[in-house]
């Protein structure tokens, strides 16, 4: 009777030690042998879950990076048309030759002060044809500076008179100039400037010729596009 009763109570005791085993090791068991990953494809995302789960072909575990979204192009801004006050005295040389026609301005430069719109540098050419102490001139040059240029020329109302019927004496220019265009921010510019001057010469006779100083004065607006 005893060996049945201790027979009972062994299969009892292997029974419960074998659940309180199985309770303890079942859902480690478990847990183990499951797992869920994230799987992605642009900007498609799926969960997969199993013993050992896989992305599929075309999928991935790694996560893409969004990409910054491009800023658009900017249209550069044109410029307005506007007007520019100019107001420069210009001081240089200009060199003079004598013929039996008239006279040739060779070559003609000067610095600038003043509100020039940073046009501080001048050259040109000229002539003019004489018959008495005022007489009509031709002439076109460059006024620089900075990056830009503007180009101007004298107009038909432009003279030049002798302070004397005979040299040495002193001659004074008055009359306009005609902006037609230039470069940088003058380009396509437009305008009249008032123009007046002075420079003196030693003598007029033909084959004569002479480096005298030259100041120019120009004032009016400038017309840019």
């Amino acid at each position: 009777m005893k060996l049945i009763q201790k027979s009972k109570v062994a299969r009892v005791f292997v029974i419960v030690t074998a659940l309180g085993v199985l309770a303890a090791n079942g859902p480690i068991a478990n847990a183990a042998t499951k797992k869920t990953i994230t799987c992605y494809k642009g900007t498609a995302v799926k969960k997969v879950t199993g013993t050992n789960p896989k992305c599929a072909t075309g999928w991935s575990t790694k996560k893409p990076v969004a990409k910054p979204t491009p800023k658009p192009a900017t249209t550069p801004s044109k410029s307005t048309a506007g007007v520019v006050a100019f107001n420069g005295t210009y001081k240089g040389k200009m060199s003079v030759l004598w013929s039996d026609s008239g006279v040739q301005a060779s070559s003609v430069t000067g610095s600038g002060t003043g509100t020039i719109a940073g046009l501080d540098t001048l050259t040109g050419t000229g002539s003019s044809a004489p018959s008495d102490q005022c007489a009509g001139i031709e002439g076109s040059g460059v006024i620089s500076g900075g990056g830009n240029t503007l180009k101007v020329s004298f107009d038909s109302t432009s003279k030049a008179c002798a302070a004397d019927g005979a040299a040495p004496t002193v001659v004074s220019i008055t009359g306009n100039a005609v902006i037609s265009g230039g470069t940088g921010k003058f380009a396509g510019a437009t305008g009249t400037l008032k123009v007046t001057g002075t420079f003196a010469i030693k003598s007029s006779a033909a084959g004569f010729g002479e480096s005298t100083a030259l100041t120019l004065t120009l004032s009016g607006n400038i017309n840019t596009k």
